[in-house]
């Protein structure tokens, strides 16, 4: 945690009699600015966020933050999402509840690898010593294949070294935008707790058989060199083309005709396909054809997943071209014929499918090339055979690839751990819908994401990764005679010893110099997928076997936001995890933001290019305007970056500060709170439309809709400005007596006060700096405002249109001056008010109110029988001079 920054000092300050009598002190000119300055590090230093952990479990409101991705730099939509949890915390905090509110890093992983890789020029080689003395080059070479090739060890410290210089530069930045985050618990996905705490969850799967390891066709980013989960595949429309190709027939007659995209795969094709009702080619079933170039003899075999109207009609089955390749292949039990390696290229040996016949020539000038060249050279040579019918149809076809990657993504055979998922388990993936089911989706539709994607899971959890800066899966094996791991009796450690890394620790009962030879051991070398970590951040955060008085506290936790984006890895890979090892949902609620859309209505997001970051937003428009602009979206909707909205956020904020300022000069004090005093119709309907909002925001917060809470506060707070204060200067002065004057000082404080409370979670830095202009301690920890608070006048309904049809009535005042083109502040001789009964019946309870504000010497009113809208219009005379 960084220091704490340097208190400012506090404004000058500037008292008129009235709020010095009342013990308040208000700035002489107040302002927006600074005010972060001013309050964050008063917050720290006062604990006003610090969680209590005494606290019983039903007093606690938990919530499972996100860990921002340390990969970079944090963009507007962070601050867009984060608010939404944010003003959840202080609204519930506010109302009673001791919140646990942690933060967290997700520091490893492939985004926190790539930006290392690029921020320092490096690349990992684990085969490499460990270099004590290694420093990064100056400055990264220009291109990669120049990058310092360092060990895994010097890796991860670069790694180590680069997040924890990001993660205090986040921290700054949530820390002015006003996050009520209780700094003194936070952790990060690669730190020892979390390590911990993943390899003791996958030690329990593995026991209870949810953890295997297994030997299959695996989708590989060949950038990365690693395995890729089916959570974190995305299509992408890339351009190709249909390539007419001829098979022969084994015995000999008219040839059999392909059109594939991937030529490429002909040396990995195991048999061709077509639908078995397909009456074109049902006489070829159980008959052979022949590849073309290289002659290898595969059959032709049917399958109803083979579509008669794509291309021909019959399709080549490759090891592997996709994965529908790889359910042809497990069902119809075909050999295995791999040509592409973990490098994306085609492998130097010469196959032995292909070694003595007609195409190993060819493949002495494919061996090596990547997939393009290789592409390129089958396709030349199919045009020189002759088994190229036609010139290529030139598509777009979507292509799957790794969320994070630039290659389209090849299937390769390897080893890997998974975890299960429901992905080939009835009962289980039964169970973890009946879950989702459990949960308070905010808002509801979100749970049909969830639900769509555990019905369509083909598979279980891929959870393993052949990275580095991970979390090692705490496991060895040992060798036999040869050297060879032997994989089915894995050597696992007991969970006092946790965390271990097998790379640089040696099996429990074994040496460091047995590591890697004949009758010792070895370690697993894979990592964790970040997810497989991330899953666990209730625990992590809550500290699951590490500090079981804190986990019984905060466990399972109230909230998960989050963005809709990660529905299918981060909330159910957690749900995934909770029900195996505790058997209930991890969470009550989860809240679920909408996106971020650049002006093109364009999802913002690093890899596109089109983000904004925060931090000169939030020192040009100040934190609570940005803040502002974030609330006024609702949950799970997208919105647009608008920094008009942040605009009217800042104008809100000033005004809070200056009407605040205005309505504490009239006297208005912290003892002022019996409702009792408040007798002027027009105060008592100023309370009771109050009363209306608090009732209204309360509800929207409680169904987590906090933009309608902010809507309807705000309207009410223009309302109480522009109206309600305007219309009882005079009044609140005394011109009307000492009763009337304490009716108006006493509603404006208990309005003030409510008002603050019911903005704070939006305006933490402006609220907290008016609060503190009068009322003791923080408006964070004042509890949320009731209608209780508001008297009699909470229930005054009779009372609810008077405040309405004073402000009309004056209103058409300031009309009739605006459109004579006068000050306002020049006074009529008389003036008749026009409109429908029950409003100017309304008006006429605060008919002294209006005059005096209007500045009317005779003021008439008149009713309308006609009219046919809730408006009022007015006639006047303008006073003369001599008058």
């Amino acid at each position: 945690m960084p220091d704490a920054q340097p208190q400012t000092a506090p404004p000058q300050t500037a008292q008129s009699p009235a709020t010095a009598a009342a013990g308040v002190a208000v700035p002489d000119k107040p302002t927006v600015d600074g005010l972060e300055e001013r309050w964050a590090p008063r917050w720290e230093d006062q604990g006003t966020y610090r969680f209590d952990r005494s606290a019983e479990r039903g007093d606690v409101y938990s919530i499972d933050t996100p860990p921002p991705t340390v990969s970079g730099s944090l963009h507007v939509g962070h601050v867009f999402s984060y608010t939404h949890t944010d003003v959840v915390a202080r609204y519930r905090r506010m109302r009673g509840k001791v919140v646990f509110y942690p933060m967290g890093w997700d520091d490893n992983g492939l985004p926190t690898e790539r930006r290392v890789q690029n921020y320092f020029g490096v690349r990992c080689d684990p085969s490499l010593p460990y270099d004590p003395q290694f420093q990064p080059p100056a400055s990264a070479p220009k291109s990669d294949r120049d990058y310092a090739q360092v060990s895994r060890r010097n890796f991860v410290e670069l790694c180590e070294r680069l997040t924890g210089e990001d993660e205090r530069v986040f921290e700054a930045l949530w820390r002015r935008l006003g996050l009520s985050v209780d700094w003194s618990h936070t952790y990060s996905t690669i730190g020892p707790d979390s390590r911990a705490t993943a390899q003791r969850a996958f030690l329990r799967n593995l026991a209870r058989g949810e953890a295997y390891a297994a030997e299959a066709p695996t989708l590989w980013d060949t950038t990365f060199r690693t395995a890729v989960a089916q959570a974190e595949l995305e299509d992408r429309e890339r351009p190709g083309a249909y390539h007419r190709v001829a098979f022969a027939r084994a015995g000999g007659g008219e040839p059999v005709f392909i059109e594939t995209t991937r030529p490429e795969l002909i040396p990995a094709v195991v048999a061709l396909v077509a639908h078995p009702d397909d009456e074109r080619y049902q006489p070829l079933f159980g008959s052979s054809v022949v590849s073309p170039l290289f002659g290898v003899e595969v059959p032709v075999v049917a399958h109803r997943l083979a579509d008669p109207e794509k291309g021909s009609g019959i399709a080549m089955i490759c090891t592997f071209g996709d994965v529908t390749d790889v359910t042809w292949w497990r069902e119809l039990q075909l050999p295995t014929r791999a040509v592409i390696g973990w490098d994306g290229r085609l492998q130097r040996e010469v196959p032995e499918w292909i070694a003595g016949g007609p195409g190993e020539a060819l493949w002495e000038q494919l061996a090596g090339t990547t997939v393009h060249t290789a592409k390129e050279r089958i396709v030349a040579a199919l045009g020189e055979s002759g088994d190229l019918v036609g010139e290529p149809k030139s598509i777009t076809h979507p292509v799957k690839f790794y969320e994070k990657g630039d290659k389209p993504l090849e299937i390769i055979t390897t080893r890997q751990w998974y975890l299960r998922n429901g992905g080939r388990d009835a009962d289980l993936r039964e169970a973890l819908l009946a879950r989702g089911k459990e949960l308070d989706w905010h808002p509801d539709h979100m749970r049909h994401r969830y639900e769509h994607w555990v019905t369509g899971l083909n598979g279980d959890w891929l959870v393993s990764r052949q990275r580095f800066f991970g979390v090692p899966f705490p496991v060895w094996y040992p060798l036999d005679a040869d050297g060879n791991p032997v994989h089915d009796s894995p050597i696992v450690p007991e969970e006092s010893a946790l965390p271990v890394d097998p790379a640089s620790e040696p099996a429990p009962g074994y040496s460091e110099d047995q590591r890697g030879v004949p009758g010792g051991f070895t370690g697993d070398p894979d990592v964790m997928d970040t997810w497989a970590t991330s899953s666990l951040t209730p625990q992590i955060a809550g500290g699951w076997e590490r500090d079981e008085d804190l986990f019984a506290r905060v466990f399972p936790m109230d909230l998960r936001p989050q963005g809709q984006d990660i529905i299918r890895t981060w909330l159910f890979s957690t749900v995934v995890r909770a029900h195996l090892e505790h058997g209930q949902v991890p969470w009550a609620h989860t809240a679920i933001s909408g996106w971020i859309l650049d002006p093109d209505r364009k999802k913002m997001s690093k890899s596109k290019g089109n983000v904004v970051t925060p931090m000169a937003l939030l020192e040009e428009f100040g934190s609570d305007a940005v803040r502002y602009w974030a609330a006024t979206a609702r949950l799970g909707t997208d919105a647009t970056f608008d920094t008009g909205q942040m605009k009217i956020g800042r104008r809100l904020a000033m005004k809070l500060l200056n009407a605040s300022k205005f309505v504490l000069g009239l006297g208005a004090s912290r003892d002022d709170a019996d409702a009792s005093k408040v007798t002027d119709p027009l105060d008592v309907s100023l309370l009771a439309n109050l009363a209306a909002v608090v009732r209204t925001a309360t509800d929207a917060f409680e169904r987590y809709d906090h933009a309608q809470a902010l809507d309807r506060t705000e309207q009410f707070f223009w309302t109480f400005c522009d109206d309600w204060v305007e219309l009882v200067k005079d009044r609140a002065y005394g011109a009307r007596g000492e009763e009337a004057a304490a009716s108006a000082r006493t509603t404006a404080a208990i309005a003030l006060r409510t008002l603050l409370r019911l903005l704070a979670p939006f305006l933490p830095f402006a609220a907290e700096e008016v609060w503190s202009w009068w009322q003791e301690g923080s408006v964070h920890r004042a509890s949320w405002p009731t209608t209780e608070e508001l008297g009699h006048a909470a229930d005054a309904a009779e009372l609810l249109p008077v405040l309405a049809g004073a402000g009309a009535a004056l209103s058409t005042l300031r009309k009739v001056k605006s459109e004579a083109k006068v000050s306002q502040r020049t006074e009529l001789a008389t003036a008749t008010i026009t409109g429908p009964s029950d409003l100017v019946a309304a008006a006429r309870r605060a008919e002294a109110d209006i005059a005096a504000a209007g500045r009317v010497r005779h003021l008439q009113w008149a009713e309308d029988a006609d009219a046919t809208e809730a408006v009022l219009r007015a006639e006047a005379e303008f006073a003369t001079t001599e008058e």
